[in-house]
């Protein structure tokens, strides 16, 4: 016998869990939860919603358990992101618009208030050499520091160190990301994030730019600039083995957050 959740169309699921938390949620014992983004919402426009630096998010019900199960989002691989849409309850947030960073941040956040904060992992103990079983605590994982200065636009600025060009750029939004292909990896990624060079924003004057004036070891300068102030998540944390033992640990952000 099929799954309910394979029968209903993709749309439809969403909807669905969204439509039983509104049905309920004058009488649910659990009120939203207020998440504050790792980039204090600095990297969106002013007239974003999300330029606020913060997302309400009710807790996962069974019904949300749905979509994690349905077989369509994991062959598409976009289970976070209608789970994401089910769960967010601020008006008008565009998933598509969400940097990596902060939308790592809404995912780990909805693993904790559906299932708590403890993950299973396995870890090296180096002292005999085997895997234990340890336990990460994801309400530990701390947002980077981000203390950049960015304009109405959610642009920031970087200055050319050789020819002191003033470039305005933006950090791109994991959907964004995801559709730059491996062979045209480094100029692909500058076309999306810069935004304008030396006040000129047109497509042809940034495509000129790349092409004639911006030099290779600038160019690597500026990637790095870019890379490094990422608003995000410091995933160094702490393991706590079986027997009480602790181990440093680095946290794996993947599709099996939901799965232990």
């Amino acid at each position: 016998m099929s799954k309910v959740t394979d029968r209903l169309g993709n749309k439809q699921i969403v909807e669905l869990a969204k439509k039983q938390y509104e049905q309920r949620k004058q009488n649910s014992k659990f009120p939203p939860n207020i998440i504050n983004l790792p980039s204090q919402g600095k990297v969106y426009p002013e007239t974003s919603v999300l330029s606020s630096g913060q997302i309400e998010m009710r807790h996962m019900t069974a019904y949300d358990e749905d979509i994690l199960s349905n077989s369509s989002y994991i062959k598409e691989g976009i289970i976070f992101d209608k789970l994401l849409e089910a769960l967010i309850v601020t008006p008008n947030v565009d998933i598509n618009e969400l940097i990596a960073g902060d939308k790592e941040w809404l995912v780990i956040s909805s693993r904790i208030l559906g299932y708590g904060n403890e993950y299973p992992v396995f870890i090296l103990d180096k002292k005999i050499e085997k895997e234990v079983s340890a336990t990460i605590d994801l309400s530990k994982l701390k947002a980077k520091t981000f203390d950049e200065t960015a304009d109405s636009n959610g642009c920031f600025e970087y200055i050319i160190p050789s020819t002191k060009d003033i470039i305005k750029y933006r950090f791109l939004s994991a959907s964004d990301a995801s559709k730059i292909q491996q062979e045209s990896l480094t100029s692909t990624f500058l076309k999306m994030c810069i935004y304008s060079v030396n006040g000129d924003s047109s497509e042809t004057a940034i495509e000129e730019y790349l092409k004639y004036d911006l030099k290779a070891i600038d160019s690597r300068k500026f990637r790095k600039h870019i890379v490094d102030r990422a608003p995000g998540i410091d995933y160094k944390t702490t393991a706590v083995g079986e027997k009480g033992d602790t181990y440093d640990a680095m946290f794996q952000f993947n599709s099996d957050l939901f799965w232990f």
